[in-house]
């Protein structure tokens, strides 16, 4: 791996891992598309923790009040208090189902054709949720204990590569009546307990069969993936409003039509 394959992974990161467009599909799809060699396990540690970085200064503030709501006295009746309980209950499915079917997932499920329907599926289900959503007139202002756990099983699918983390939590949320606000932020919240169990496992793999380190381009992955996924997470929540998900359905039906056709 070169620098210059170094900023395009980094790059590729840092704008999928929110967007509802499958970071881990780019990830695999972009070293087959440049038929690069496979860029380690460190590396991929690394964009990671780049991309948690970036969502914790993003909600920096509303993380501290999540704590302080938690650790209360009387921590049921603090809406922040709920979301930092939602976030600890919707991770539950995706951490078991993780350890359950990881070495199914990587040796099955990798594949282009995999990526292309699994894209496609979900990016129509997006694509429904948003549809519905916009005809409601009135939208749910609190999560409760079954929106978070509806919510968690539907992140467990995320597991699937092409189907985006960001994109079907979203999805769940939006089908539950929540608005883009609300679900966004929860989908975002959602994502550090997950960064960080992701990166664990990576971590234990990466234990198992260490592999050469070059710190320079380890530095400039993190770096890169951080400076990008901070300015997709202002530039999407800024927008969204405006754009509504029909761009990015739109987008994983054609690239899973791409895909369908090259491979």
């Amino acid at each position: 791996m070169d620098f210059i394959q170094t900023i395009i992974l980094a790059i590729v990161q840092g704008v999928s891992e929110f967007l509802p467009i499958s970071s881990s599909a780019h990830l695999i799809l972009v070293p087959k598309l440049g038929d690069w060699v496979d860029q380690g396990l460190a590396f991929d540690v690394v964009l990671h923790l780049g991309t948690l970085s970036a969502v914790i200064f993003y909600y920096r503030h509303s993380i501290g009040e999540i704590i302080v709501a938690f650790f209360s006295k009387n921590p049921n009746a603090d809406v922040n208090a709920k979301l930092g309980w939602g976030v600890i209950i919707a991770t539950i499915p995706v951490g078991i189902a993780g350890l359950l079917f990881k070495g199914v997932i990587e040796d099955n499920l990798r594949s282009p054709e995999v990526i292309a329907y699994a894209t496609l599926l979900f990016g129509l289900l997006l694509g429904l949720a948003d549809y519905l959503n916009r005809k409601r007139g009135a939208f749910k202002a609190d999560i409760d204990w079954l929106d978070m756990l509806i919510i968690g099983i539907f992140q467990a699918l995320a597991l699937i590569p092409g189907t985006s983390r960001s994109g079907i939590t979203i999805t769940a949320a939006l089908l539950l009546g929540f608005g883009y606000k609300l679900a966004l932020k929860f989908s975002f919240l959602l994502s550090i307990p997950v960064i960080v169990l992701s990166s664990l496992l990576i971590f234990v793999d990466l234990y198992q069969t260490p592999e050469p380190v070059n710190w320079i381009f380890l530095a400039t992955g993190f770096l890169t993936a951080g400076i990008f996924a901070y300015l997709t997470l202002y530039f999407f929540i800024k927008s969204l409003e405006k754009i509504s998900m029909l761009p990015f359905v739109a987008y994983r039906i054609i690239l899973a039509a791409v895909l369908l056709a090259f491979f």
